[in-house]
C-alpha cells in the first residue's frame, strides 16, 4: 500500500540495528486546545463523548471544557500548576484532561489502584495544588482516603485547605454534584463558578501556551523504588496520538470503544487524543473493563474500532463463546501491553471482525508508542513483532557497551525523537540515567530484522544469571506457550545460594485443563537447554497484573521467595 511505503521508514541499514522513521507527515506544532479547536471547526455536530448517561457532540464537549477551565481559573489555578486526577473512566476525567490543558495547568494522572501512601507520595512529589477525584471505585473509598490524609477538610473553608501531610494541596474536588464536607468542592459547581471575566482571559492564555510546555505527568510503576513522574509536553502526546491513529486509518466516520484506563497513555493519548485528532467518536463502555459490558456497548453503539490488552481480548472471546453479539461494525483497533498469541489474533480477526487490528510497542516515557504494525501486515508479523518504527523517530539496539549491534542481534532498545519525555519530574539523577545524548534507554531487550520489524525479547533487568549462564525469560515463556494446556505463563529468576539465581515459572492452565509442576518440567526436558528448565514451578489461577494488563514479575518473585523461605525448595 502507498501509506505503508511512505510511513514505514527506513529498513535497517549497513547491517546494523538502527532505523529511522519517515519524515512525513510533518510534525504538528499544535497544543491540545488547538487540536480540539481544529476538530470542532471541522465537525462540531459529530458525536465526541459517549458514556453511560452522557452523550456530547464535539460542540458541546468544547463548551463543557471551556466552562470547566473557567471554573479552574476562578479557583486561582494558573499555568504550570499541577492538578491531580484520581478516578476510573468517567466523563469528568476527559473534561478535566482538556480543561487543564486549556489553561496550561499540568494534569497529573494518579492510578485508581493507589492506596494512601502512594497517593500521598504522588501528590507531594509533584506538588499538586488541586485534586479531582471520584467518590469511590470498587473497594476504594477515595473520599474517605483523602480525608484520612487531610483531616482538615472537615473544618476548613473551600479553597482554604492547609494540611500538614499535603502542604501544596489547596482544593479537593469530588466528582458529582455533592461534595460532602466543608472544605470539599463538588465537581458540578466548579463549571458554574467561572464568569465573564474568566472567559475573557481564555484568548490571552491561548497566546501563552507553547507546544513544548509540560502538560501531563504520568507515574511509571517501576519494579523497585518509588514511582517516577514522566513529564510529557503537548508536542509529545499530540503527535503520538496522530501517528497511532494514522496507522489504523481512523477518521471522523469511526467510533472508537475505549475500555482501557484513562490514567494510562493507552486510554488518554492513544484513545482520547487519538480520536480527537481525527474527529472520531469516543465510546466508553464503563468505569473499568468488563467483557460483557464492553461487547454490549460495541454492539449497541456500532463501534468500528476497539482498544485493549491481550488479556482483555481473551476475556471477550470467552464471553462471546457463551453469548454471541453482532460485532460486524468492527474493523480495526489496537492490541498492546504484552505479546499476542497467534491463535488469539486469529480469533479476534475472525470472530470479532477486527481484520485490521494492529500491535503497538512503547512506554510512558516515549508518549508512548515507538513501533506499530500496519493494518495489512501478516498475522505472523503482528504477533511475532511489534511492527515498524513511527514517523519522526529513531531507534537503535545497543550492547552493554553502548555500541549498535548487528541486525538480528539482541540488545537494549533506545529511542530518540519528538516523543521522548522532558524528564522525570524533580528527579534529575534518574532522568540522566534514562536519557543519554537524547536517547531514551528503555530497559527493553529487542531484536531488529533487516526490514525494520522489531521483536521485544524481554527486559534488561529480567535477565536471569544462573551459574554464569544468561537466561532470557521471554524465550522460555514462548516455548511454554506451546503446551496445549497452558493459558498464561511468566518466568523469572529467584535468588539461589549455589547458582546465584534459579529459574521459576508461574503457570495458569487453560479452562477445563489440569497441569502439574512436573508436567511443565517434563515438557521442557530434552526440548530446551537443561539450565533453562524451571526448577520451581507454581500452578496459579491468575497472575498479578497491573491495571493495564502487564504482569508484575516483582510481585511473583517476592511471593515465591517468601514461600520458599517457609517451605524449603518445594514447588
Amino acid at each position: 500500500m502507498a501509506q505503508q511505503n511512505v510511513n514505514a521508514g527506513l529498513a535497517a541499514q549497513d547491517g546494523l540495528s538502527h532505523v529511522q522513521g519517515a519524515s512525513q507527515p510533518d510534525l504538528s506544532n499544535a497544543t491540545i486546545p488547538q487540536l480540539l479547536h481544529t476538530t470542532v471547526a471541522r465537525g462540531g455536530a459529530n458525536d465526541a463523548l459517549i458514556f453511560a448517561g452522557a452523550r456530547l457532540s464535539y460542540d458541546a464537549f468544547a463548551q463543557a471544557v471551556d466552562d470547566l477551565a473557567c471554573g479552574f481559573l476562578a479557583l486561582g489555578l494558573q499555568k504550570g500548576d499541577r492538578l491531580g486526577i484520581w478516578s476510573p473512566n468517567r466523563v469528568e476525567w476527559v473534561l478535566t484532561q482538556f480543561a487543564t490543558a486549556r489553561i496550561g495547568v499540568i494534569l497529573v494522572n494518579i492510578n485508581p489502584a493507589y492506596r494512601l501512601s502512594e497517593l500521598e507520595y504522588a501528590l507531594n512529589k509533584v506538588g499538586c495544588k488541586a485534586l479531582v477525584l471520584a467518590p469511590a471505585f470498587k473497594a476504594s473509598d477515595y473520599v474517605e482516603m483523602i480525608r484520612t490524609l487531610a483531616p482538615e477538610l472537615a473544618s476548613c473553608d473551600k479553597g482554604g485547605l492547609r494540611t500538614a501531610r499535603l502542604p501544596d494541596l489547596r482544593h479537593v474536588i469530588v466528582m458529582g454534584e455533592n461534595a460532602g464536607q466543608c472544605g470539599e468542592w463538588a465537581f458540578g459547581e466548579i463549571a458554574r463558578m467561572g464568569g465573564a471575566e474568566h472567559r475573557a482571559r481564555l484568548p490571552d492564555i491561548d497566546k501563552t501556551l507553547n507546544p513544548d510546555d509540560p502538560i501531563n505527568i504520568q507515574f511509571t510503576s517501576g519494579t523497585t523504588g518509588q514511582p517516577k513522574g514522566a513529564t510529557l509536553t503537548h508536542r509529545n502526546i499530540v503527535n503520538n496520538a496522530r501517528f497511532v491513529t494514522d496507522r489504523i486509518n481512523l477518521s471522523e466516520r469511526d467510533r472508537l470503544a475505549i475500555p482501557v484506563p484513562l490514567y494510562h497513555c493507552f486510554g488518554m493519548v492513544m484513545g482520547v487524543l487519538g480520536a480527537v485528532s481525527k474527529g472520531a467518536a469516543m465510546v466508553f463502555p464503563g468505569e473499568a473493563f468488563d467483557p460483557a459490558q464492553t461487547l454490549d456497548t460495541v454492539e449497541a453503539e456500532r463501534c468500528t474500532a476497539l482498544y485493549g490488552v491481550p488479556t482483555m481480548f481473551v476475556a471477550m472471546l470467552q464471553e462471546l463463546a457463551t453469548t454471541s453479539r453482532d460485532l460486524s461494525s468492527l474493523r480495526t483497533g489496537i492490541m498492546a501491553g504484552s505479546p499476542c498469541p497467534v491463535d488469539v489474533m486469529k480469533q479476534v480477526n475472525d470472530r470479532m471482525h477486527m481484520g485490521e487490528v494492529t500491535i503497538c510497542y512503547g512506554m510512558t516515557e516515549t508518549s508512548p508508542v515507538s513501533f506499530q504494525s500496519f493494518v495489512d501486515d501478516s498475522t505472523e508479523k503482528r504477533c511475532e513483532t511489534v511492527g515498524r518504527i513511527h514517523p519522526h523517530l529513531e531507534v537503535k539496539i545497543v550492547d552493554d557497551t553502548g555500541n549498535t549491534v548487528p541486525v538480528g542481534v539482541q540488545g537494549e532498545l533506545c529511542t530518540r525523537g519528538y516523543s521522548v519525555m522532558q524528564g522525570y519530574w524533580d528527579d534529575p539523577e534518574r532522568t540522566a540515567e534514562a536519557i543519554r545524548d537524547g536517547w531514551m534507554h528503555t530497559g527493553d531487550l529487542a531484536v531488529l530484522d533487516a526490514d525494520g520489524f522489531c521483536t521485544i525479547t524481554g527486559r534488561v533487568k529480567d535477565m536471569i544469571i544462573r551459574g554464569g549462564e544468561n537466561i532470557y525469560p521471554r524465550e522460555i515463556e514462548e516455548f511454554l506457550f506451546g503446551h496445549p494446556d497452558i493459558k498464561e505463563v511468566q518466568v523469572f529468576g529467584i535468588p539461589d545460594a549455589r547458582m546465584g539465581e534459579e529459574v521459576c515459572a508461574w503457570v495458569v492452565a487453560k479452562p477445563g485443563c489440569e497441569i502439574s509442576a512436573e508436567d511443565v518440567r517434563t515438557y521442557c526436558r530434552g526440548q530446551i537447554a537443561h539450565f533453562k528448565v524451571p526448577r520451581h514451578v507454581r500452578i496459579v489461577t491468575e497472575l498479578p497484573m497491573t491495571i493495564t494488563g502487564k504482569p508484575q514479575k516483582f510481585i511473583m518473585r517476592d511471593r515465591m521467595v517468601e514461600m520458599l523461605g517457609h517451605a524449603g525448595a518445594s514447588d
